[in-house]
């Protein structure tokens, strides 16, 4: 039940049915961090860490149902996206927050499973570059999707913080680029560039630790602190920290 004194974050994403990621990973996250969550469904997966075995996108105008209705009763405070799978989608959600310029966007360019299957396609591709991406906040790739949206081999750290630039400068929403599968770098280390300027974010890399759905709980916890009334850079190094230690808990248990 929605506390009225609870701040409201939106998460438009896919369903995981093994719980770890997707819309599930999020829900959790924002439950952790005092915030009520509304979900958009953008597609069913039946899936496990290892991998997808049947991926079903929900109709877009069922996609526009679920925001209409959200926005019909919920004071949105922060919103993300994950898994858009096709431009239609992506054309939904633009035009969602086309609507509700004031929502700060958080935008997890989900384009491939850690297992390797596609969650994207390439026309949502385009469509998340010239019609979402305007309208976000923050844009938050791993190393693959950087490589994309930058256009460029990521292989250094100082290839990841102009990847961070460059996606900035290209599309107008400060880029946080997570380098955790950076080869050869000793640490955890992202970088953020936005119109406050460059930051460097590193912790500690944990060792022989699954990470799936590392990803969806980082971004819903830059959603969830945001919706919390955080500065944009103060919710990222919370996020940071907030997945940091979410990680290394993990590998104790």
């Amino acid at each position: 039940m929605h506390q009225p004194n609870t701040p409201v974050a939106l998460t438009i994403a896919g369903s995981d049915s093994g719980g770890e990621a997707g819309i599930q990973a999020d829900l959790k996250t924002f439950a952790c961090l005092r915030v009520h969550g509304a979900t958009a469904i953008t597609c069913l997966t039946a899936q496990n860490p290892g991998r997808i075995s049947r991926l079903e996108p929900c109709p877009p105008i069922m996609v526009r149902a679920q925001l209409e209705a959200i926005a019909a009763h919920f004071t949105v405070a922060a919103a993300k996206t994950g898994m858009l799978f096709s431009a239609a989608i992506v054309r939904e959600a633009a035009l969602f927050f086309k609507r509700y310029p004031r929502i700060p966007l958080v935008v997890d360019p989900v384009m491939v499973s850690t297992s390797g299957r596609r969650l994207l396609q390439s026309g949502g591709i385009a469509a998340l570059k010239t019609q979402l991406l305007p309208l976000a906040a923050i844009v938050t790739p791993n190393l693959a999707e950087a490589e994309i949206l930058a256009g460029g081999k990521i292989r250094s750290l100082p290839q990841l913080r102009a990847a961070a630039g460059a996606i900035y400068r290209t599309f107008g929403c400060a880029a946080l680029v997570k380098g955790g599968h950076l080869p050869g770098a000793e640490g955890a280390v992202d970088f953020f560039h936005g119109r406050e300027g460059e930051w460097m974010l590193s912790s500690p890399r944990a060792a022989r630790v699954a990470l799936h759905g590392a990803g969806c709980a980082y971004s819903a916890a830059i959603t969830a602190w945001l919706a919390r009334g955080k500065s944009r850079i103060r919710a990222v190094e919370l996020a940071k920290d907030y997945i940091t230690r979410a990680i290394h808990e993990s590998r104790s248990n």
